[in-house]
């Protein structure tokens, strides 16, 4: 059988795993791609925080307030970073979930069918636990990328954080 046999088995339910699939890998792909970009430029990112916090403050001001100043700017810059890490670990956090709905979805058919027509015909037992398994085992693949791929995310961010912040410190004092 080919994957598309099974996401067609899975029902809707596979359809919508499917759709939050491509979507968290595209956003992780392009995270990916931003945060790299991200830490290229670390020294430009510095320079243009230090020339904003000189320009505002002037030259008189004392290191302290300049650093507190940075930390600032750069909170705001990290917090423009991380849009879009949340939705990543959101589509880890349901998927598991929406394969466990299958899985009920597919045992309540699957018993529906026995109270229908009795033990008669198990075949038709089967496909509603075939239901299941696939919307569980779809939930778990879908799952398992997401969270690796957000824990790898921040830690992307957290190196991204300590270099720039160590380069504005530099910079400012």
């Amino acid at each position: 059988m080919n994957l598309w046999v099974y996401i067609q088995e899975g029902g809707a339910i596979m359809y919508v795993l499917l759709f939050l699939n491509i979507i968290g890998l595209g956003l992780m792909a392009f995270k990916l791609f931003t945060l790299y970009s991200c830490e290229k430029s670390i020294a430009v990112t510095a320079q243009t925080i230090t020339d904003r916090i000189n320009l505002n403050q002037g030259k008189e001001r004392d290191p302290e307030s300049k650093v507190q100043l940075a930390k600032q700017e750069l909170n705001t810059y990290m917090a423009q970073a991380e849009k879009g890490i949340n939705a990543i670990r959101l589509i880890a956090a349901i998927s598991p979930l929406l394969g466990l709905l299958g899985t009920v979805v597919g045992v309540y058919m699957a018993f529906k069918l026995i109270a229908v027509t009795g033990m008669s015909n198990p075949s038709q037992f089967a496909e509603g636990l075939s239901l299941a398994l696939i919307t569980t085992v779809g939930g778990l693949i879908v799952a398992i990328p997401h969270y690796i791929g957000h824990t790898y995310l921040i830690g992307v961010l957290d190196r991204l954080e300590v270099h720039l912040e160590r380069e504005l410190t530099n910079r400012l004092l």
